[in-house]
């Protein structure tokens, strides 16, 4: 879609925001769609009432357990775990691939170390979907406060409406063939916006979330860790990619490395491009009923769906004390040295390319392409 050709990355060629879509239908996938309908409705329908279900035990049974912290914490993380993995069993995604990786070449599997995160850790990850939400839940037992979800405060409308004085450009790979060749529009460059806290939002939310301006609300990263009972997840892309590409990570952390005083864990989530008979996992862009209306799609599916994660040996990581931050870092000048040091390590464990695009292009692609569909 060259109509959105100014939102592709010009480092990479990428157009990171624009969903995915699967090659035109055969003749066979057309007549598999009343199949797919009646077995989307069935698979909704039952992920509905887990979601039910886990309202009933988790926000409302488990309550009683308050007064007594290590039965809660136990009643809670089982419930999650438990209602999580039957969520995606009723999506499709009956196996999921979990590889631990190093970045080292020459060890051997076994030398690999498992991942143990502990109340008050973090998990650094890419986001691409909600799946991995689940998948986590799943495996951690981490409620939705865990995910931090960002909220940025936008500068004033006069701010020049998201942008600086319009400097031109010419994204694409400039090959001089093909559709890299192609002028697309000239857009004005986005200026960076600081993340000022954390809130809490509703999963039904699909960043970027708005803006609210009670600052009293929010809550720094290091306050809600030292509070956690639980490992915490951190998406420093600060909103879906469509999985192509790693977009440019917001400074969430501020934190130099090596990490004193917690653990940090990096992952990396890949999905399979869209078959004709499978939807694309990949939630770039808000959908009605947002996200319902994207999890009926996948349900709808008629071939597994496939998801790829790859954890990083802790000894690796940012807060091990045997880090090296120039093996990572190319240079000095970094606000946030976490931040980069995590965007590295997941490029480099997920074989993905990096873009210089942020949340802030996020919001700029989604207004065009909202009007573009009108």
């Amino acid at each position: 879609m060259e109509k959105y050709s100014a939102y592709r990355d010009p480092g990479t060629g990428v157009q990171p925001f624009l969903p995915l879509v699967p090659p035109p239908s055969d003749l066979l996938a057309k007549l598999s769609v009343p199949l797919a309908l009646l077995v989307g409705v069935v698979r909704t329908a039952l992920v509905l009432v887990l979601l039910l279900v886990y309202l009933i035990l988790v926000r409302g049974v488990s309550i009683i357990f308050i007064p007594i912290p290590i039965v809660h914490r136990f009643v809670t993380r089982f419930f999650t775990a438990l209602i999580a993995r039957l969520a995606l069993l009723c999506l499709g995604l009956f196996w999921i691939s979990v590889d631990n990786v190093t970045r080292k070449r020459g060890r051997a599997a076994k030398d690999v170390e498992s991942w143990k995160p502990r109340a008050g850790d973090i998990i650094v990850s890419n986001w691409v979907s909600w799946v991995e939400i689940l998948w986590l839940a799943f495996r951690y037992g981490s409620i939705p406060y865990s995910y931090c979800q960002l909220r940025k405060a936008l500068p004033s409308p006069e701010t020049q409406a998201l942008a600086s004085e319009a400097i031109s450009h010419t994204p694409g790979r400039r090959t001089g063939t093909g559709s890299a060749n192609i002028s697309a529009t000239s857009r004005a460059v986005i200026a960076r916006v600081p993340i000022v806290g954390f809130c809490q939002v509703s999963l039904l939310c699909t960043p970027p979330f708005g803006i609210t301006k009670n600052r009293g609300s929010y809550k720094s990263l290091d306050d809600i860790r030292k509070h956690a009972a639980h490992p915490l997840v951190v998406f420093p892309e600060c909103t879906t990619s469509n999985g192509r590409a790693l977009l440019r990570f917001a400074d969430v952390f501020q934190q130099t490395i090596p990490v004193r005083g917690y653990n940090v864990f990096v992952m990396c989530v890949r999905y399979d491009p869209p078959t004709r008979f499978a939807a694309t996992l990949a939630h770039t862009i808000p959908t009605a009923l947002n996200p319902l209306s994207h999890m009926f799609s996948v349900a709808a599916s008629l071939a597994p769906q496939a998801v790829s994660i790859r954890l990083l040996a802790p000894s690796e990581s940012p807060s091990s004390q045997l880090f090296l931050a120039s093996e990572v870092l190319t240079g000095s000048n970094e606000t946030d040295p976490l931040a980069e040091t995590c965007a590295a390590l997941i490029a480099q464990i997920g074989k993905m390319k990096r873009t210089g695009m942020g949340w802030e292009d996020k919001v700029s692609f989604h207004r065009l392409f909202s009007l573009k569909r009108r």
